[in-house]
C-alpha cells in the first residue's frame, strides 16, 4: 500500500528525495511535519467553510494555498524518506 501511494505522490516526493544523502535527521521532525500538515488541512477546511458562508470567491485563494501546503507536508512526513524530511527542514547544507 505504501509503495502504491509513493508512486502516486512521486511528483511531490521527487522534489525532496533527489540529491546527495543527508546526515541530519531527527524522528521528531517527521512528527512535526505530520502535525503541521494536519493543521494546515484543518485550516484549509475552515477557510473553505468561511468562504462558502461569505460567498466571496476570492476567499478560495487561501483554501488552495493552505491545502497545497498541508498536502505536501503530509505526503513528505508520512511517505518521504529520512532524506526528504531533512530537506524539508532545510538541513541539506
Amino acid at each position: 500500500m505504501k509503495e502504491s501511494l509513493r508512486n502516486l505522490f512521486w511528483p511531490i516526493l521527487r522534489q525532496f528525495e533527489t540529491g546527495d544523502p543527508v546526515k541530519r535527521y531527527k524522528p521528531s521532525h517527521r512528527t512535526i511535519l505530520v502535525v503541521v500538515g494536519a493543521l494546515f488541512l484543518v485550516l484549509s477546511t475552515a477557510a473553505g467553510l468561511a468562504s462558502a458562508y461569505s460567498e466571496h470567491w476570492g476567499a478560495l485563494i487561501p483554501v488552495v494555498v493552505f491545502f497545497a501546503v498541508g498536502l505536501v507536508t503530509l505526503v513528505v512526513g508520512t511517505l518521504g524518506s529520512n532524506d526528504a524530511v531533512s530537506r524539508m527542514w532545510g538541513q541539506d547544507k
